[in-house]
């Protein structure tokens, strides 16, 4: 057998030959793409793993500044809405009205005695009969004594008058009083004014109710000798608890009172108009700029963008790595195949 296998290998040489030619063919055939692709193709895939790099770390660094503003903005937004939180800005609004509450005009006459109160109306005053002298008294009044609510000692009388309602109209109030007589080089009489006189009548307590309203209320003076003007206007106040405060805001014109009477006398007569100014309610009350919702809607908006941003980001850095580690491979088969 063996001398037959040795015949077979002498007799075939042609065989063998064209065996390892067509290996020796099989190799080249092989290898020379190889090469080429070592020559030209890596290179042009090369020039495009770089340029798409570049790319994404131009787009990292671009969402990186857009988070960055993002975050100012939030820092912003939040110091912003504190800052609107300790001011708020004041904020007026007019209400038109046909027909006020009628106020209360307490008077501190003193000495002095009322002599006429009436209510006119188209600011039509007329000419007084006889001034100085007990005439009509066409108003509401009530008499009240109470005790001082700074001193809790003295004690003190008011004539509460009701005062004008009709706005339309021009309603006013004009009254007279007269002093006999006075130790004091000037002699003037004290009025406050408060919201409602019907609150006045309405309260059990009368004498509490005043004490309150002059520790609430300004009081003013008018003067004898003179015919006072005072012009009203009404401003409620919305507190930060929801409470409502009212006070008056007024205007004072003072014209000469011209005493006309025969003989001239040592008593003072004084002349006092009320009415209202405007029929205008001004209402006055904080408000807070910073509206949370839209805080919040802007936050959830940038918070979105930043995750967005960050999930960009991520994604760039993985794709980023895949393409390195693809070419990385890529080399290494390349290599492999050369050698």
């Amino acid at each position: 057998q063996l001398s037959e296998d040795v015949e077979r290998a002498s007799g075939n040489p042609t065989d063998e030959r064209e065996g390892e030619m067509e290996v020796h063919e099989d190799a080249s055939s092989i290898i020379l793409p190889d090469s080429e692709l070592g020559t030209t193709a890596p290179s042009l895939r090369f020039s495009k793993t770089c340029l798409k790099n570049v790319f994404s770390v131009i787009l990292l660094f671009i969402y990186l500044l857009l988070m960055a503003v993002a975050v100012f903005l939030v820092y912003q937004t939040i110091s912003d809405f504190r800052e609107k939180l300790k001011h708020p800005v004041m904020s007026v609004s007019y209400k038109e009205v046909s027909f006020y509450d009628a106020p209360g005009i307490a008077f501190y006459p003193g000495k002095a005695r009322l002599l006429s109160c009436k209510h006119h109306y188209y600011d039509h005053i007329p000419p007084l009969i006889n001034p100085g002298q007990p005439g009509e008294i066409e108003c509401t009044t009530q008499r009240i004594n109470y005790t001082d609510p700074f001193t809790n000692q003295t004690m003190k009388y008011a004539l509460v008058v009701r005062g004008p309602r009709d706005v339309k109209k021009k309603e006013l109030v004009f009254l007279q009083f007269h002093l006999n007589g006075t130790d004091q080089d000037f002699s003037a009489i004290d009025y406050l004014l408060f919201s409602s006189f019907q609150e006045f009548i309405n309260s059990p307590e009368k004498a509490e109710f005043m004490k309150d309203c002059e520790s609430s209320y300004s009081s003013w003076k008018f003067s004898g000798g003179f015919r006072t003007w005072v012009r009203m206007s009404l401003v409620k106040t919305k507190e930060e608890d929801g409470s409502e405060t009212v006070e008056f805001k007024q205007e004072t014109s003072v014209v000469n009172y011209i005493d006309q009477r025969a003989e001239p006398r040592g008593d003072q007569l004084f002349f006092v108009v009320f009415e209202w100014k405007d029929p205008f309610i001004q209402t006055v009350q904080d408000i807070i700029t910073a509206n949370p919702w839209n805080m919040i809607a802007l936050l959830c908006g940038i918070f979105l963008a930043l995750f967005k941003a960050a999930d960009f980001a991520k994604l760039s850095v993985k794709w980023m790595i895949k393409i390195r580690k693809r070419h990385l491979k890529r080399r290494s088969q390349v290599m492999n195949h050369i050698n």
